[in-house]
């Protein structure tokens, strides 16, 4: 009876002392453990400041978790997107604030989640290789401007008042002129390759979807040109006067297609 008693009492000395062990190896593997939110939240900011990205990422992962249902939790959450942009993960940083806009649809913060994601698509780095391909923005597949569009549009729609509202507006106009001028880059590609259809379509479609930008004028140009290749002289004669009312001095009755600009960086 005695060495039975003996026998649980050793056994549960063992496990006492296996689970302290567990708790030192936890402390000293993670000393976040003993941190209060508020300190978490600053080591984490302090981190990011530094560019210490991984760190911090993992420190507002662990306020997320550890603050969750209160407001501090859903900053981690937008702060730690803001970190995942600024260290080139965009897909993981669209992924955060996809979540973020799921969970929290009434969030105060809201319309900085919508401002974030549109920066984290408004990129207008093409990198080395772009430039010396002389490569610009309109020359890019535009599904990123295009989802960074929706994202200001929803902004300044819902939240007309906020703060960022009027840089939203401007990186609209932006954005609008980009896309407008992606397309006639297509056009015009289309249209040196003797595909008039394909280069009616394109500049027809910037004329209609992207009204008022400033690539109207050469998308008007096109048709002229296109249709007057396809022998469609009716319709080459209409665009062209309507090119000729809205743009009297358009130099591209005269010269042909715009000659592209040299790049800033071009010193060559």
């Amino acid at each position: 009876m005695l060495r039975a008693k003996l026998s649980t009492l050793g056994l549960a000395c063992m496990v006492a002392g296996l689970t302290l062990f567990a708790g030192c190896s936890t402390l000293k593997d993670d000393p976040t453990t003993q941190w209060s939110n508020e300190k978490l939240y600053a080591e984490a900011r302090d981190e990011a400041s530094n560019n210490a990205f991984d760190k911090a990422i993992s420190y507002f992962e662990k306020l997320e978790g550890r603050a969750a249902g209160t407001p501090l939790a859903q900053q981690a959450q937008l702060e730690k997107a803001y970190t995942q942009f600024r260290s080139g993960d965009a897909a993981q940083a669209q992924a955060t604030l996809d979540r973020f806009m799921r969970l929290h649809p009434a969030s105060p913060a809201y319309d900085y989640a919508l401002y974030l994601k549109s920066l984290v698509n408004f990129n207008d780095n093409i990198g080395l290789m772009g430039l010396v391909a002389r490569q610009d923005l309109s020359e890019r597949d535009q599904k990123a401007a295009k989802e960074a569009f929706e994202a200001l549009k929803e902004l300044v729609a819902r939240f007309p008042n906020s703060k960022y509202a009027p840089d939203a507006k401007a990186r609209m106009g932006y954005i609008i002129n980009s896309l407008a001028q992606y397309e006639i880059h297509v056009a015009r590609y289309y249209f040196t390759r003797g595909a008039y259809v394909a280069a009616v379509s394109r500049a027809q479609q910037a004329l209609v979807d992207y009204e008022g930008a400033p690539a109207q004028e050469e998308a008007l140009y096109i048709l002229y040109r296109a249709y007057d290749a396809l022998g469609m002289k009716e319709l080459a004669s209409d665009s062209r006067r309507i090119l000729e009312k809205n743009y009297p001095n358009s130099p591209l009755m005269r010269f042909g297609f715009k000659k592209q600009a040299d790049p800033w960086w071009k010193l060559w």
